[in-house]
């Protein structure tokens, strides 16, 4: 194993069965590696199998086959160390409401068996901007707050990689500003990130390196700057109610790849999107959500995102990410 590789992965495999005739394969015969220092984003719709990933490397999830590494340490040989050279960030916030944030993070230092003089939790509180909120109920933080928090509580045990399991799913634009701004600091003082999101555009803003995941295989692997140069072209899926008139004179310009009473199928180039977006809505169509697929010209179709039609007129004027 090589010392830049802070994380490696080789012939991963985790296998559901749900009976002796059915049975689910989460993961299939995943490799990746991951360097130290970098910020690293793993990709993927529900379901393609980020979440047994991370399952597996928190040590909740047994795998079926592979070969794990963290830190140096083998999973099946020094599990300890495993957990101890990781912290994770998980994607539901639950943090105990008659705790402070104070009381939180000297429970979980506790928990990893930190004497007190060796303890940082004033430096935590700090970094995530907790410190006038140290001494409050946990009930009584903000949702973002709460967010911080949850980071703060997977750094007591200074863990040289953190993984943050879709951080910004459900969070507004200053959260999520705020929080990538607590990781990037991180980031600069040497710790390794892993990240796992639906957003593109938050990894082509925060990553060096993406990896794609899609029904458990790696199906892209590489620098965020060359991932995206590979991109062939885009698609975008409104989910509609009803079937929308093609005839109409503010879409015949556009290439539509599928139109029926449930969704409607859209291809696109980045200088094109704005208009086709807004002819849609001078149609006034009712969308009850937006989903971008990227297809890729040496992979299967591989990521999608989406974007809640309270954000539309957003995408329409900033096009974040696309």
């Amino acid at each position: 194993m090589n010392k830049k590789n802070v994380l490696y992965i080789k012939n991963l495999n985790k296998i559901y069965s749900k009976n002796s005739s059915k049975s689910i394969q989460a993961l299939n015969n995943l490799n990746l590696e991951v360097n130290e220092g970098e910020i690293f984003g793993l990709l993927g719709p529900n379901g393609a199998g980020k979440s047994t990933f991370i399952n597996i490397l928190a040590g909740t999830t047994i795998k079926t086959s592979g070969e794990v590494n963290v830190w140096g340490f083998n999973l099946d040989k020094n599990p300890r160390q495993v957990r101890a050279s990781i912290g994770i960030v998980p994607q539901e916030v639950n943090v105990d409401p008659f705790f402070t944030p104070r009381n939180l993070l000297e429970l979980q230092a506790g928990m990893y068996g930190i004497k007190k003089k060796d303890r940082i939790t004033d430096t935590i509180l700090k970094l995530v901007s907790l410190e006038k909120q140290s001494k409050s109920y946990s009930r009584t933080l903000s949702g973002g707050m709460k967010r911080r928090l949850l980071v703060a509580k997977a750094l007591v045990h200074k863990p040289p990689i953190v993984i943050l399991d879709e951080p910004t799913a459900g969070v507004d634009v200053e959260l999520r500003t705020k929080l990538w701004e607590n990781v990037k600091q991180l980031n600069k003082q040497g710790v390794t990130i892993i990240l796992t999101t639906h957003y593109l555009n938050e990894a082509e803003e925060m990553c060096d390196r993406i990896g794609i995941l899609n029904k458990g295989n790696l199906v892209a692997l590489d620098t965020t700057i060359n991932l995206l140069k590979k991109i062939k072209t885009k698609v975008v899926k409104f989910t509609i109610d009803k079937k929308i008139n093609i005839n109409n004179q503010s879409l015949k310009s556009l290439n539509i790849l599928k139109n029926s009473s449930a969704e409607l199928l859209i291809s696109y180039d980045k200088k094109t999107i704005a208009s086709y977006l807004q002819k849609l809505v001078h149609d006034h169509l009712n969308f009850d959500q937006i989903y971008i697929v990227a297809f890729f010209q040496n992979r299967s179709a591989a990521l999608y995102w989406h974007v809640f039609w309270n954000s539309l007129f957003s995408l329409i004027h900033n096009k974040p990410g696309l």
